[in-house]
């Protein structure tokens, strides 16, 4: 399977550092290093792995249930007054007991909760896996929106700078009488216009850096361009195909399915009989308080035992029995019918997405030829101005569709990255594992299951919980500043 390869060299080159407007960046963050950050701080990812390691404790919950029970007891009694026709009662008493309980048999229950909880680990590992494809699409997201808004500011800010050298040159040209005042004053507004586009422009920036900050954890620096995506697909159909081999959502359905279907089971297993084990004990000691005067060869302490094996085999429940496995059965065709309402979820996820990246890149070619026309417009505006054939509104009007023509341009980039990468996560192949996230950093779900499967120790409790995610509370307010070298 191809991996991410990161470097500068990206679908969106150019872009980063908005090139032909400021120099090339001295520093810049990559898109490899916010998902780092994102995959070790995001706290929508922590609070998932914390969740599913409570889904893994459902495995050593369910076989408690098949595992011997020891107990003990103790207690003091003082008899604070006796009746007065007893005269062998004792004073005060210390007595102490252990039971012991190994059931046998309970109908299938334990087996089949055991397999469900193992199945729903299955499960939880595959939503955790669809948690992670969904936070690297919003960081991925958050990234493409830094720098798209970052170019509309400066291409805003540019066309400003136009402006206001065309609104100084008709001013000069009318006063030699070369034009109106109708031409300043449409000058001016187009000035106007672009100086408040460029402060809308600035503060998206801002919005879509205190995004970038919710997700990552910090503010962004300079921000270099992506690499280009891997593995997408060249139909629609073989994206689908992908999708329901690998998409983690609908792998977690198809696990809950399955998982119910033990629950009908595990429900049923209270109309059938239950054998255990058992055996007991107890200690008596009376202090030498009982027997009264002249029977000073009481015993004053005893003991027992008991053991055996013990069925219960229920007759009449009241209907609860059956009521609970109908019960069960309703739930396991609530999580069939879910599996296909995921199912048809991600088609419909996969062939948007697909149809998305494919119309944001032939978007991409078409506004590259109209910023390519429009550069050329603007020069043969110019110039036919200069001979009169042109007024000042034909230069405004070239110089407002050029600006447009580049917006949509940057836009179009940004959009075309995020559906193939959105399309990527729906084929479930957005994930760390996929994104050459090595070094270490990888979170294996299964170190926890395996972990703690096995326990059985009363006291084998974890550390008291940390977070692990960073908080944001000290990064500085954005702005809608461009970041220089």
């Amino acid at each position: 399977m191809t991996r991410f390869v990161w470097g500068r060299a990206g679908l969106l080159s150019g872009m980063a550092c908005i090139a032909a407007m400021q120099a090339p960046c001295a520093r810049a963050d990559t898109l490899r290093e916010a998902l780092v950050l994102a995959y070790q701080t995001n706290p929508t990812l922590q609070a998932a792995r914390a969740q599913q390691r409570g889904v893994d404790e459902n495995v050593p919950i369910a076989k408690a249930s098949g595992l011997p029970s020891v107990s003990t007891s103790g207690r003091y009694t003082e008899f604070v007054k006796q009746s007065a026709t007893s005269f062998t009662a004792p004073e005060r008493l210390v007595n102490a007991g252990a039971d012991l309980s190994v059931p046998i048999y309970s109908g299938g229950a334990v087996k089949n909760q055991i397999k469900a909880a193992k199945i729903r680990v299955e499960a939880g590992q595959a939503d955790l896996r669809g948690t992670e494809s969904s936070v690297f699409s919003s960081v991925v997201a958050a990234y493409m929106d830094v720098i798209r808004n970052e170019a509309i500011v400066g291409l805003n800010r540019n066309q400003v700078d136009v402006l206001k050298v065309n609104l100084q040159a008709t001013s000069d040209r009318f006063e030699i009488g070369d034009v109106t005042r109708t031409d300043v004053a449409q000058s001016q507004s187009r000035l106007a216009l672009a100086q408040s586009d460029a402060r809308a422009a600035e503060a998206n920036l801002a919005a879509a850096r205190e995004t970038y900050i919710q997700l990552i954890g910090k503010a962004p620096e300079a921000l270099e361009a992506p690499p280009p995506l891997p593995n997408l697909p060249n139909t629609a159909q073989e994206a689908v195909d992908q999708a329901l081999e690998n998409n983690p959502d609908l792998i977690a359905a198809r696990e809950r399915t399955r998982a119910a279907e033990k629950d009908i089971d595990v429900a049923g297993a209270g109309r059938l009989p239950q054998v255990s084990l058992f055996s007991s004990g107890s200690y008596n000691n009376y202090l030498g308080t009982l027997g009264g005067i002249g029977t000073e060869s009481v015993p004053q302490t005893d003991t027992s035992a008991q053991a055996g094996a013990s069925i219960s085999i229920p007759l009449f429940q009241g209907g609860l029995p059956a009521a609970r496995r109908r019960q069960a059965q309703a739930s396991a065709s609530s999580a069939l019918e879910n599996e296909i309402g995921i199912e048809r979820q991600v088609i419909a996820q996969v062939r948007s997405a697909y149809t998305s990246w494919v119309a944001s890149n032939d978007l991409i070619r078409s506004t590259q030829v109209a910023v390519d026309a429009a550069k050329l417009s603007l020069e043969g505006v110019r110039a036919e101005n200069t001979v009169g054939n042109r007024t000042i509104l034909d230069i405004l009007n070239a110089e407002q569709e050029l600006l447009n023509a580049e917006v949509q341009f940057v836009t179009a980039k940004r959009n075309a990255y995020v559906a193939g990468f959105s399309l990527l996560a729906a084929m479930g192949r957005a994930e760390a594992r996929d994104l050459n996230l090595d070094g270490g950093i990888l979170y294996d779900p299964e170190l926890n299951y395996e972990r703690v499967r096995g326990k059985v120790f009363d006291w084998d409790d974890d550390p008291a919980p940390v977070a692990q995610s960073t908080r944001t509370v000290d990064t500085p307010l954005q702005d809608g500043e461009i970041p220089q070298n």
